[in-house]
C-alpha cells in the first residue's frame, strides 16, 4: 500500500532507511525542522541545517523515488533560548520560497516555559504573515495535556488563522478530542517509548474515526522506527479493517492536508494508483 509519512526526520536516518521505506510503499515524506541531538550554539548552524533540508535531503530521497518536503522552524527544544530564537526566526523567511518547503514546523512546547510560549507565538505570527501551513509539536508524557491546551489556546488567539491549515502532532487519547473539536488536523506518532504504538493508534482510530487524522513515524535520532507506518498498516489489517479506511489514513488524509500548500504535488502515477485502490 502506498503511504506518506508526514513527520519523518530523515537527516537522522541512513540511506538503508530510505530504501526500506520505498520498498514498503512510501512515496513521500515531509520533514519538520527539529533538534539536532544537541543545542546549537549559533544561528549559522540553523542556516546550514535548513540548507540540508531544502537541498541535500530531497536529492537523497529522490534516489529511492521518494518525494521529500520540508518545514522551517525554531524547534521547541531550543526555543527556550530567546536570543537564539529571535535570530533564527529572522533567517526563516528566506527559505519559505524554496520549492519543497510546505510551511512552519515543527513548532510548539517542550517543557512549557514562558520563553517557549513566546517563541511559539512568534512563529505562528510568522506563519500567518506568510500564509503558511503549520505543524505543531506537543510535549512528551506528563506535560502532554497541559502543553496541548496552551498550544491550542495560543492558536485560538489568532482569529484569521484557519484551523484546517494546522496539524497538531503527537496527539494521544486524552488530547485528540480537544484538537479535533477546534477544527485542527491531528497526527498520531508511532514511537516505541514516548508516544503511541501501532496498537494504541489502531485503538484511537476505532474510537475517534479517521476524520482529519494522519499517521506518522517521526523517525529521528532516538529509539524510533522508519517502518512504523507499515507496521500500523499491518495492525489495521490484522483487525480486519478495510483497505479503503487504511488507505485514507496513510495516504488520502495527508494528501488532503498537505495539498493546501501549492508546492505539495504527488506524482501522477501515485494519484492513479490511489484512485484504483479505492
Amino acid at each position: 500500500m502506498k503511504y506518506i509519512d508526514h513527520h519523518a526526520h530523515m537527516v537522522s536516518r541512513t540511506t538503508d532507511d530510505y530504501q526500506q521505506m520505498a520498498l514498503s510503499g512510501c512515496v513521500a515524506v515531509t520533514e519538520p525542522a527539529f533538534w539536532a541531538g544537541w543545542d546549537r550554539s549559533h544561528a549559522d548552524g540553523f542556516d546550514d541545517y535548513f540548507r540540508q533540508l531544502t537541498d541535500f535531503e530531497p536529492k537523497r530521497a529522490a534516489l529511492y523515488h521518494i518525494q521529500h518536503y520540508a518545514w522551517m522552524a525554531m524547534n521547541p527544544k531550543e526555543a527556550d533560548d530567546r536570543v537564539l530564537s529571535r535570530e533564527v526566526l529572522k533567517r526563516i523567511p528566506k527559505f519559505l520560497d524554496q520549492p519543497t518547503v510546505l510551511g512552519i514546523g515543527e513548532i510548539g512546547l517542550n517543557r512549557v516555559t514562558h520563553n517557549e510560549i513566546e517563541t511559539y507565538t512568534e512563529q505562528i505570527e510568522l506563519a500567518v504573515a506568510h500564509k503558511q501551513l503549520i505543524l505543531i509539536h506537543t510535549p512528551h508524557l506528563e506535560d502532554k495535556l497541559k502543553g496541548t491546551k496552551i498550544s491550542v489556546d495560543v492558536l485560538r488567539s489568532f482569529p484569521t488563522l484557519e484551523p484546517g491549515r494546522v496539524l497538531v502532532d503527537h496527539a494521544e487519547e486524552h488530547t485528540l478530542g480537544m484538537i479535533l473539536d477546534h477544527g485542527y488536523w491531528a497526527g498520531l506518532t508511532l514511537y516505541p517509548q514516548t508516544k503511541v504504538s501501532a496498537q494504541r493508534a489502531a485503538d484511537i482510530v476505532e474510537r475517534f474515526g479517521p476524520e482529519r487524522l494522519c499517521i506518522a513515524g517521526a523517525c529521528d535520532w532516538g529509539p524510533s522506527d522508519s517502518m512504523a507506518v507499515p507496521r500500523f498498516i499491518m495492525e489495521m489489517r490484522r483487525r480486519k479493517h478495510s483497505e479503503a479506511l487504511i488507505h485514507r489514513l496513510v495516504f488520502e488524509n495527508p494528501v488532503q492536508f498537505l495539498s493546501q500548500s501549492a508546492r505539495f504535488r504527488i506524482r501522477p502515477e501515485h494519484e492513479r494508483q490511489a484512485v484504483g485502490s479505492r
